[in-house]
């Protein structure tokens, strides 16, 4: 599991927007599959989860993307990749997961 947390100051609904169609455009098999919103006064909660094939480790993976703000405060991103092992007891290979991870940086930090 490889994990990514930052957060930005912007518009909610527009980086939810760009960063859906980022992940999905950033792999030919990158897919959105779930998708959950809170609201709860001022405060707000997105949770995507996205999923790709990956080549290297012929298997699939995902990626849980959490943006949270409140009160018009900083949106705190919260990224988690996971999924890429082929062992049973102990993760190895996960060069899948750190690829999905990088891509969404990449994303994050050309934006």
């Amino acid at each position: 599991m490889a994990k990514y947390e930052t957060e930005i100051y912007g518009n909610f609904d527009e980086f939810l927007h760009e960063m859906e169609e980022a992940v999905e455009q950033g792999s030919v098999t990158a897919k959105l599959e779930e998708r959950s919103d809170f609201y709860e006064g001022s405060a707000r909660c997105s949770v995507r989860v996205f999923e790709r094939y990956s080549w290297l480790g012929g298997n699939r993976l995902s990626l849980s993307v959490t943006l949270f703000q409140a009160d018009g405060g900083p949106i705190h991103i919260s990224a988690t990749t996971t999924g890429g092992s082929q062992a049973m007891f102990w993760k190895i290979n996960t060069i899948g997961e750190e690829n999905f991870l990088d891509k969404f940086i990449s994303f994050m930090e050309g934006r």
